[in-house]
């Protein structure tokens, strides 16, 4: 599936991974149904070579790739989509400026300053093209720009950040978020469930896509309104959840 059906107004799926190196994870979501991983490179202790290594092989078996960065930066936003990535997440978006640079970053011209690569990772070694515009114009449509509001000041920003042209999707960080607004650890509570209305308002106004990385009851409350993208669960969890199950199943 291409990671942009979600433009066209099709619900995508997928999860995060922390802890898995062997890309052949790529495989086993693909062959699970999954629309996308997203690589956490924020809390995680991956390498850009890991990450190149699995994105080439999400690529050729047509799994969306995706990563989170651990900070708001050139070198980290344009490197990773040079690696491969189809779309790049930036943590705490606070404000329209810093959605602004995510998005020049990430983008070629006229809609960023992204500075040109014409092979590599990101063409799956295709050599250069000869229309450098069409090129640049086909990978700025095929690029998911993410902003992960997690922040009292993301949400009190949301409808300047959300009129940002070029910034495709508003994504709920729950955790964080409940912290920045004082209840930790109280995700379906009122406070974050204010918070959260008010990002998927705006996302709605500004024909942006909304989402969120989460589980359980918070998800389930959410995923009857205009999520677009989801992203639940992640790989630890996964792994320790199947484990437990056999261990309290089998052990006298």
């Amino acid at each position: 599936m291409n990671i942009n059906e979600v433009k066209k107004g099709r619900r995508i799926v997928g999860t995060m991974i922390r802890f898995s190196r062997n890309s052949g994870i790529c495989q086993i979501a693909k062959a699970a149904g999954l629309d996308f991983l997203m690589y956490d490179m924020e809390h995680g202790d991956y390498s850009l070579e890991t990450f190149s290594d699995a994105a080439r092989l999400a690529r050729s078996i047509d799994l969306g790739i995706l990563v989170r960065v651990p900070e708001l930066s050139k070198a980290w936003v344009s490197r990773v989509m040079d690696l491969g990535a189809d779309g790049v997440m930036v943590p705490m978006i606070s404000s329209r400026e810093e959605a602004e640079k995510l998005v020049a970053w990430s983008r070629y011209v006229p809609l960023g300053k992204r500075g040109l690569s014409t092979v590599g990772p990101h063409t799956s070694m295709v050599r250069s093209p000869q229309d450098v515009e069409e090129f640049m114009d086909q990978q700025n449509r095929n690029t998911l720009v993410i902003a992960q509001i997690e922040t009292s000041e993301g949400v009190n920003a949301i409808n300047e950040i959300a009129s940002v042209p070029g910034l495709d999707v508003l994504l709920i960080g729950p955790n964080d978020l409940a912290v920045s607004l004082g209840v930790p650890g109280d995700l379906t509570g009122s406070e974050v469930g204010d918070a959260i209305g008010q990002v998927a308002d705006a996302a709605e106004k500004n024909d942006k896509i909304f989402a969120m990385h989460a589980g359980g009851e918070l998800m389930d409350r959410w995923i009857t309104g205009n999520m677009g993208m989801v992203m639940s669960n992640m790989d630890i969890h996964i792994l320790y959840d199947g484990l437990r199950d056999i261990a309290r199943k089998f052990k006298n």
